[in-house]
Order: structure tokens, then sequence, then C-alpha cells
């Protein structure tokens, strides 16, 4: 290789890694963190349970909460499948709920919208 190539090559290398190594931080920086939804379920056999880690992308903190809240209140009501792995659908919104593990973790996804949450 001819020294006067080494040196573009070297910078070209050096830009690709830089962005290889930014190009994850901007998707996590996507989701924005909001408060747990308290108690949902007082009263019955969940009592003191809450939804937490709930985790917002292009939908404001509110709202995540209500998709949270409310997915998971029909998620609650369905059968369980013997994958652990839970699908339906709620007002618009995909959801998935991995049910294997000590916790459960959901998403949900409506256009380019996003909410996570575990309970």
């Amino acid at each position: 290789m001819h020294r006067d190539m080494r040196t573009p090559l070297a910078v070209a290398s050096l830009l690709c890694a830089l962005v290889a190594a930014a190009a994850p931080a901007a998707v996590a920086a996507d989701y924005g963190s909001c408060r747990p939804v308290l108690d949902p379920y007082a009263g019955t056999r969940y009592e003191g349970a809450d939804l937490r880690g709930i985790r917002a992308s292009n939908v404001s903190c509110v709202h995540a909460r209500r998709v949270a809240r409310g997915a998971h209140r029909k998620a609650l009501g369905l059968t369980p499948p013997p994958s652990g792995v839970r699908r339906f659908s709620w007002r618009g919104w995909r959801v998935t709920g991995d049910l294997r593990g000590d916790r459960d973790r959901y998403a949900a996804r409506r256009g380019d919208k996003r909410v996570r949450w575990t309970f």
C-alpha cells in the first residue's frame, strides 16, 4: 500500500468506528424514563405490586403510564401461554409480554410509539 493511501484509510476507519459506537447510544437515548404506577391493583391478590421501569419513546409519560396500566390490566385477564410470551392488542397497541423469569417484561408499540414496563 502506498504511503499516501494510509492516512485517508485510517481516517475512514476511525470515522466508521465512531459512528458504530454512537449508534447504540442514540437508540438508547430515545427512551425516556417515567414514574411507576404504584399499586394499580389495590384490593386484589396483586395488591402492593407496582408497574415499574416504565420507558417511553415518542409518547409522553402521562400517556405511557396509561398504556402500561390499561394493557397490563387486560394482560392479567388472559390465560398465560405455554411459551411464556403473551401477545395481544389493546386499543391499537400491539403488546408483547415476556412472563419468563422473576419479572414480567412488557413492550407495547403503535406506529413509531413505544412503551416498556415491568411487573
